[in-house]
């Protein structure tokens, strides 16, 4: 029968040879391709604790691996011991029990970037949390980054205005710095961080708002407030909440800075605020101890300097060729009983170009933002201030400090001279144009026209209760009958002595009622 059917065959098909050439061909390719696979690993789960997971086998499991569990669940390779593995787990363990298969993935963690993150709220794996659908996102970046070599950057020149006027007057920030925010909890730092991301809606600036360990209502509460003002079309929120796994809040921001680091890339500027990295570090601290990884000072493990170190050195300013963006970092660090020199606060301290202190004490005399401008300072960001806050900010912070210490001083005496008398009364009325309530950020020219008609003298005579209506009147003369000159404030141009003198004539003109009104009661 076999001679038969073969020879029927042959005659079907005239070409035997080359039809046995090809169908050879093809096996080899199939053989090459098969090869060339890695066999599936299974390891077996043996343990499992809050957002930790053990588990044996996977020897060619890689650091920081992505590990797929059932039911969807996916973790990181954090501990490779000899005899077991150390998952930190990115969902609620509730499905999971010792037995359970274990997988690879062959990718480390990685989040989807691009524009169409605009706008939408997100967790650390990137999976939506604004109920708006999938995010489409075509392209993903690893969340753990080399921070950029030194050649690539370039000097910080450029100011990121807040709209804050004792930061950008006296505590400015450029764009690709790391300026930190510090406080006791309650004192108005998310506030700060906040107005500096609204007032980006004018200055082409990329925001991104990373929330770690907050409260679920505290973020909506954010994001509502933003997306009202219109901040939500240039931003992005990165939410791990206070319910979230640690290890979902061990790596936000690092996913949110990949996703900043993509809009830098392609020329953009960025702003991020981590909100906040006590928090942060305290995850981590967790995450580490299950791991029995050894506690060094107050429990935190060795490398939590190194932690974020690497996270904030990303922050930058690219060179042209390279770029030219920029990502400026605002982390929030919470201090207990103004302790700055605290284990954490110490650490940021010391990886950031600066740091805005805000006191409790300011906070609850009502002074806000209740910012302590001589705890605070600014490493960089001078170099990069409008040439035209030189002419006042000088001058403002040494008379708002000598007045700070007058103050103290003058509590234990009586009877004052006439020149410590002026001068605690031109700090009082300094310290009230400083204040500026939450969501009201300010134009370069209008911030201007306010420093330069206190440090000029030109509020001496106004009541201090009458000080922000002086301001409003002040600032809105100034806009009308000079429209060119703050147009050439807000370009970032040099104010020469003739425009000065121009501003303080017609600040001087508008508030004469004031001066008048303050005569006539006296009289």
């Amino acid at each position: 029968m076999r001679p038969e059917s073969g020879q029927l065959i042959g005659e079907l098909i005239p070409d035997n040879e080359a039809l046995n050439r090809k169908v050879d061909a093809s096996l080899s390719r199939l053989r090459a391709h098969v090869n060339s696979l890695e066999p599936i690993e299974v390891g077996t789960v043996t343990s499992v604790s809050r957002g930790v997971i053990r588990l044996t086998g996977l020897p060619q499991l890689g650091s920081e691996e992505l590990v797929r569990f059932p039911h969807d669940q996916f973790g990181m390779a954090f501990n490779l011991d000899q005899d077991e593995v150390g998952v930190i787990l990115f969902d609620k363990a509730a499905k999971l029990c010792a037995g359970a298969d274990a997988r690879r993935t062959g990718r480390v963690l990685d989040v989807p970037v691009g524009k169409e993150l605009l706008g939408r709220v997100v967790d650390p794996l990137g999976r939506p949390l604004d109920e708006r659908g999938p995010v489409n996102a075509v392209q993903r970046l690893p969340c753990e980054r080399d921070a950029r070599p030194i050649m690539q950057r370039a000097p910080v020149t450029v100011p990121l205005q807040t709209g804050v006027k004792v930061i950008d007057a006296l505590i400015p920030i450029g764009r690709g710095q790391r300026e930190l925010i510090l406080g006791d909890r309650q004192t108005g730092k998310t506030a700060i961080a906040l107005d500096a991301i609204v007032n980006q809606r004018s200055h082409n600036v990329v925001c991104i708002y990373c929330s770690i360990g907050q409260q679920s209502s505290a973020n909506a509460r954010i994001i509502e407030e933003l997306r009202q003002r219109d901040a939500f079309d240039y931003s992005v929120a990165v939410v791990a909440g206070a319910d979230s796994p640690p290890g979902l809040q061990f790596i936000a921001p690092f996913a949110a800075t990949s996703i900043g680091e993509w809009f830098m890339e392609q020329g953009r500027d960025v702003l991020i605020v981590y909100d906040d990295l006590t928090k942060h570090a305290r995850a981590y601290r967790e995450l580490s101890l299950l791991l029995h990884r050894p506690p060094g000072r107050e429990a935190f493990p060795g490398d939590i300097f190194y932690l974020h170190s690497r996270l904030l050195e990303r922050a930058t300013h690219l060179r042209d060729e390279f770029g030219g963006g920029s990502l400026t970092a605002l982390p929030i660090a919470a201090t207990e009983a103004q302790n700055v020199s605290a284990y954490i606060p110490t650490n940021l301290i010391s990886i950031t170009d600066g740091q805005v202190y805000l006191s409790p004490h300011l906070f609850q005399k009502g002074v806000l933002p209740a910012v302590d401008v001589g705890r605070s300072v600014s490493r960089v960001g001078g170099k990069a201030q409008f040439p035209a806050y030189r002419t006042v900010s000088g001058s403002l912070r040494l008379a708002y400090s000598q007045f700070e210490e007058l103050e103290t001083f003058s509590r234990f005496s009586s009877r004052l001279d006439e020149e410590t008398r002026l001068a605690l009364d031109r700090g009082k009325r300094v310290r009230e144009v400083l204040k500026q309530p939450q969501w009201e950020t300010l134009p370069v020219p209008e911030q201007l026209v306010s420093l330069l008609a206190v440090s000029s003298g030109l509020f001496d005579a106004v009541p201090i209760d009458a000080i922000g209506t002086a301001e409003t009147v002040a600032q809105t003369a100034v806009r009308h009958e000079s429209p060119a000159l703050c147009e050439t404030i807000a370009a970032g141009k040099r104010l020469s002595d003739d425009d000065r003198t121009l501003i303080e004539d017609v600040i001087r003109t508008a508030v004469g009622a004031f001066n008048a009104g303050d005569a006539e009661a006296g009289g």
